[in-house]
């Protein structure tokens, strides 16, 4: 399309950022990130990004399963009591976009969720899915498209 961009990464603590409603804490997670990238770009040399940006584009997710807001999963312990879990009810995720005008300052966003329903998850699947490590990056440790997930999801 034509679309030059940049990746960059808000290296932020999000665990410091604390919501008791999923919606309001993804919103504020991509508030955060927005807010962290702006300033790295104010920062930056000039020919460090090859035009001036005008658009940022943040984003966040977390999983909701039981009514319990699940980030990242901190251990093999935890990422295992995920996972299964996600037999038993489904895991609900809540993702937010916020789309920054950096010209104007002019910030919107939204959020939106889904519900997932699996199958059983095989403890065979949970242990590679552990050991691959992947778990560990995502909200929830839930990846709905990974090849030995995908075939267990029931319906979304």
């Amino acid at each position: 399309m034509g679309f030059n961009f940049t990746v960059m990464t808000a290296d932020i603590d999000e665990r410091a950022i604390r919501r008791e409603n999923p919606e309001d804490l993804v919103m504020a997670l991509a508030e955060a990130k927005a807010e962290a990238i702006t300033s790295k770009i104010a920062n930056l040399k000039a020919g460090e990004i090859s035009s001036e940006p005008l658009l940022l584009i943040t984003a966040d997710q977390v999983v909701v399963h039981e009514g319990v807001i699940r980030e990242k999963p901190s251990s093999e312990e935890e990422a295992r009591l995920f996972i299964k879990g996600y037999s038993r009810a489904p895991a609900c995720t809540v993702g937010s976009v916020m789309v920054t005008n950096l010209k104007t300052g002019l910030k919107k966003g939204g959020w939106d969720k889904a519900e997932v329903y699996f199958h059983p998850i095989p403890d065979d699947v949970i242990e590679s899915l552990i050991k691959e490590g992947t778990v560990f990056k995502v909200a929830g440790g839930l990846l709905v498209e990974h090849p030995l997930t995908s075939p267990l999801v029931e319906a979304m």
